[in-house]
């Protein structure tokens, strides 16, 4: 029997880090590795600032459980406005904060973030793809798709909207979409048409923009205007 990916939900969606206040608002990653945060460009998650340290703190995933850990950075990493010295365990909604210069906030899954953390902007952007995950609802400027997407669409939607402007390797979009204990028995085609017919619902509002692009050999990544 397949393992369940331990960053994964009951309900087959990720944790995930969002930018708050900071250089860095707005953006979202999903906790699926292991996160490190810092300011060496092989960080996960990369703050080009000094008082970050090259290697600052980690997001790591423990038996379904997400822990926060400072790596021995000069400045501090804070959990709910304490500064750590233990690796304390995320629960939702929890504010982390790195150094002086970035906050974050920690949600169990998309689902649960907080409209208010969203970019109201994203109205406000014509062409602009914003996506609600509690409510399930998509926008593209100030229109919003209707009828909604069936599940598989907006599950297929919201693992690329996370990760926007990453290449998805075509496993981890299979996953996202149907589960890993479902995984086997999804084709290739069944996958492509899928992708197929999202494309032509986020075409229906606006039809100059390809906002998936199938990257070759790779998977594919949501291009939001």
């Amino acid at each position: 029997m397949t393992k369940n990916n331990p960053g994964q939900s009951a309900t087959g969606e990720h944790p995930v880090l969002v930018a708050l206040q900071g250089p860095l608002e707005g953006g979202r990653w999903m906790i699926i590795e292991p996160i490190v945060i810092g300011r060496e460009t092989d960080c996960s998650i990369l703050i080009e600032d000094r008082q970050v340290s090259r290697h600052h703190a980690r997001v790591t995933v423990e038996n379904g459980h997400c822990l926060l850990e400072d790596l021995g950075s000069k400045n501090g990493t804070y959990h709910k406005g304490k500064a750590l010295d233990s690796p304390v365990q995320l629960v939702d909604g929890d504010v982390i904060q790195v150094a002086l210069i970035q906050k974050f906030g920690f949600y169990s899954s998309d689902a649960t973030m907080p409209m208010e953390d969203l970019d109201p902007a994203f109205f406000n952007q014509p062409g602009k793809l914003k996506l609600d995950a509690k409510s399930r609802r998509v926008w593209i400027g100030s229109r919003e798709l209707d009828p909604p997407l069936s599940a598989a669409q907006f599950r297929l939607l919201l693992c690329l909207y996370v990760q926007s402007g990453k290449v998805i390797s075509r496993n981890e979009m299979i996953q996202c979409t149907w589960g890993e204990e479902e995984t086997v028995g999804v084709s290739e085609q069944a996958l492509d048409a899928l992708i197929r017919r999202l494309r032509d619902r986020l075409a229906e509002l606006n039809p100059s923009h390809p906002y998936i692009v199938t990257v070759r050999g790779h998977g594919a990544r949501l291009d939001n205007l």
